[in-house]
């Protein structure tokens, strides 16, 4: 598909009169970026990219994706409905309200939802989404110190569960609403800008998501565990952010201040809690050499980072997302074989962020298409309905 899309993109391009220079400036990327992109080396494996291209360009999507898009994912819609409805409602809870959730119960219920998450359960996560985010609601209005914390914890799972299913858009409206609820409080608004952020690129808003995750950093003293691994983690997603509009030197300064913070941490820490620390930095590094269009250098520090044994130690939802990236980057020089094993491993690890996330899919679509059965990816592009001639 990316040799395809590119050579779209480059025909309307110039029919547009345009220089690649002029391109890479209006979907803030690099020239270098949409010279691979046209030459099919650097693969537009998200939509909401495609959607900005394609407005630069002055066309519909399609005539850039041509009969390539893979289908939909299918299996999340309707939690997807129901989020969205639940979202949409304004009731106001007070505390004559009948029956309001004790701290203690909602407590467990953002707990166990936040676990639901780790372990890549996306379906069955939207599934209690409702009732999740009433109960927090009803807490927050009648206790509203322990409430906000508890709201904010919800709202920012709601939102990082909308952006694995390819609902940016959706997460951005729960991010935002957790960034209210947190108010002035640091660490609470740094949790609810990690959502936003990742929105955001969803979004292709990577300048954005940059500048808005940095913002958030630096109200953040790094003076506890806690305190860290927030901080940490927005220094991570302004880094892939930077990544994504071709700022290599941000990339680098912002992952090189994530791994101050994660050397002071240690890999130690209960991932149950924050994912977040040495082994997430060079994940980290890897992913953003993938946006970045550097596969050569993502295959290299992958190959470096899955020797350490610690990587292992994430949760199963980080580990099957970064696969993931690790599958683009070999796809993207050409090693089918690799690629195919990585995606299939990531499939094994939490099958939702395959069969879940439009991204996955389009990656899983290329691999099948590209080349021989790899590790079963044939296999794998059946069970989602695609096949290797038209997806």
């Amino acid at each position: 598909m990316s040799v395809a899309v590119g050579r779209r993109v480059a025909l309307w391009r110039v029919r547009r009169r345009m220089t690649q220079q002029v391109l890479a400036d209006r979907v803030g990327r690099s020239k270098s970026w949409v010279e691979k992109v046209e030459r099919g080396v650097r693969t537009l494996d998200r939509f909401s990219l495609i959607r900005q291209v394609a407005e630069v360009l002055r066309v519909d999507p399609a005539e850039l994706v041509g009969p390539d898009r893979p289908a939909e994912a299918g299996g999340a819609v309707d939690g997807v409905a129901a989020v969205r409805a639940a979202l949409a409602s304004y009731e106001v809870f007070t505390a004559a309200d009948s029956g309001p959730a004790g701290e203690q119960e909602v407590t467990q219920r953002v707990e166990h939802a936040w676990s639901t998450y780790q372990h890549g359960d996306y379906p069955r996560l939207l599934r209690t989404v409702p009732e999740l985010l009433d109960a927090a609601r009803r807490l927050h209005a009648t206790r509203p110190a322990p409430g906000a914390e508890l709201l904010v914890r919800a709202y920012r799972i709601i939102a990082l569960v909308l952006v694995k299913v390819g609902e940016p858009e959706l997460a951005w409206l729960a991010a935002d609403r957790a960034l209210a609820v947190a108010g002035s409080d640091p660490v609470l608004a740094g949790l609810a800008a990690v959502p936003l952020g990742q929105a955001l690129r969803g979004l292709g808003q990577d300048r954005l998501a940059m500048t808005t995750t940095v913002a958030a950093a630096d109200r953040i003293a790094a003076a506890s565990v806690e305190r860290g691994t927030v901080y940490g983690t927005l220094l991570l997603q302004a880094g892939l952010a930077a990544a994504g509009c071709g700022e290599t030197r941000s990339v680098d300064e912002l992952l090189g201040r994530a791994a101050d913070v994660a050397g002071r941490i240690g890999d130690g820490l209960d991932y149950r809690t924050a994912s977040f620390g040495p082994a997430a930095v060079e994940l980290a590094h890897v992913a953003a050499a993938v946006e970045s269009g550097d596969a050569r250098q993502a295959v290299r520090r992958h190959e470096t980072a899955t020797r350490q044994l610690t990587w292992r130690g994430l949760p199963a939802e980080h580990r099957a997302a970064y696969l993931v990236d690790a599958a683009r980057a070999y796809l993207d020089v050409g090693d089918f074989v690799a690629a195919g094993r990585w995606l299939v491993e990531a499939d094994r690890v939490v099958p939702a962020e395959i069969r879940c996330r439009p991204s996955a899919r389009t990656v899983v679509a290329e691999i099948a298409r590209c080349g021989p059965d790899a590790a079963g990816v044939a296999r794998l592009a059946t069970a989602l309905g695609l096949t290797t001639g038209v997806s």
